[in-house]
Parts: C-alpha cells; sequence; structure tokens
C-alpha cells in the first residue's frame, strides 16, 4: 500500500511539473480573457461531466461567492446544478444537449464558456462550444490527453499532460485556482 501512495505522489508531481512548464502562458492567456471580459459586464458559464462538473460548481462558486479575499460577487453559472434543467432537456432531446440548451439560452455575446472534459471528446460540452461560438462567446477548454476535439472548437485550450484522468482533474482545479487567484487581485 505505501508503494502504491508513493508512485501516485511521484505521479502527480511529475505532472504538475509538467503542466508548470507548458501550460502557465496558456494559464495567464485564460486569466486574461476572464478579467476582461468580466470587467467588460459579461459572465462566465462552466460545465463538464462528472468529476468536471463538480469542478465546474467549485469554480462557479468561488466566483460568486469569495476565494482569497473579501471582492464583489462575480458572475459565473455553472450550468451543472439545476437539475430540473438537465432532466428535463436530457428527457426532451438527450444528454448531449444538456449544455448547448442552457448555452443557447443563457450566454450572450462576449461572455466566456469553460467547458471541462478529461478526454477532450465529451459530446455534451463540444455541442455547447459550437452554440457559444455561433452565439460570439470566447471558449476555454480545461482537457488532459491529446486535447481531443476540443483542440478544434476551443479559442484556448488547456491540455494537462496526462493520459490518467485523476492526474488531469487534479490540474484542473489546480488551474482553477489559478485563475481565481488572478481574478481576486485583479477586483476589489
Amino acid at each position: 500500500m505505501e508503494e502504491i501512495i508513493k508512485s501516485i505522489f511521484a505521479e502527480h508531481k511529475d505532472v504538475i511539473d509538467r503542466s508548470a512548464a507548458e501550460l502557465t502562458e496558456k494559464i495567464q492567456q485564460a486569466s486574461e480573457l476572464i478579467i476582461n471580459q468580466i470587467k467588460k459586464g459579461n459572465k462566465i458559464l462552466l460545465f463538464g461531466n462528472g468529476g468536471s462538473a463538480g469542478d465546474a460548481q467549485h469554480i462557479a462558486a468561488e466566483f460568486t461567492g469569495r476565494f482569497l479575499k473579501e471582492r464583489q460577487s462575480l458572475p459565473a453559472i455553472a450550468l451543472t446544478t439545476d437539475t430540473s434543467a438537465l432532466t428535463a432537456i436530457g428527457n426532451d432531446y438527450g444528454y448531449d444537449r444538456v449544455f448547448e440548451r442552457q448555452v443557447e439560452g443563457l450566454a450572450s455575446d462576449g461572455d466566456v464558456l469553460i467547458g471541462i472534459s478529461t478526454s477532450g471528446n465529451s459530446v455534451n460540452v463540444l455541442k455547447a462550444f459550437e452554440t457559444g461560438r455561433k452565439k460570439g462567446c470566447h471558449i476555454i477548454g480545461l482537457s488532459g490527453r491529446d486535447g481531443g476535439a476540443m483542440n478544434d472548437l476551443s479559442d484556448l485550450n488547456i491540455v494537462v499532460p496526462s493520459d490518467v484522468t485523476a492526474r488531469v482533474q487534479e490540474v484542473h482545479i489546480l488551474i482553477g485556482h489559478m485563475i481565481c487567484t488572478a481574478v481576486d487581485n485583479n477586483f476589489d
């Protein structure tokens, strides 16, 4: 058991080190885009499936609540939290459209969509990106592996350099916290 735990720590550290080397510039670009769009009066819409849904909710709560300091509440919505919308859209249109329909109804030109998918290939995330693009949204992907189809549908796809879902998810929430830190430093 001890060896398994140590190997997971080593694997995590390796992914963190590679992410720091490869992703810093993209995280900075994403942070600047989010800050600029919030300052223009736009909002952030976040979504994903499973653990990525939890990450979307976590990050949205850091914006509307607070992260490291007291500041104004910032406009962010996790599209994963309205069970009535999720189940109605899933029932009437299919699960592949649960985020697409919400983006269609809630997103405005200039808003930022943050779609989270460890594979980069979650169909419902990709459909939401397509709809967001038509509405004039900025599209940020958080993915892993090779970035999947999100590479082609994102303005900026932050691809964690790992094929292990757990390691990708660990870095996704770290990236979310880095973005929240940058945002905190730009709002009172």
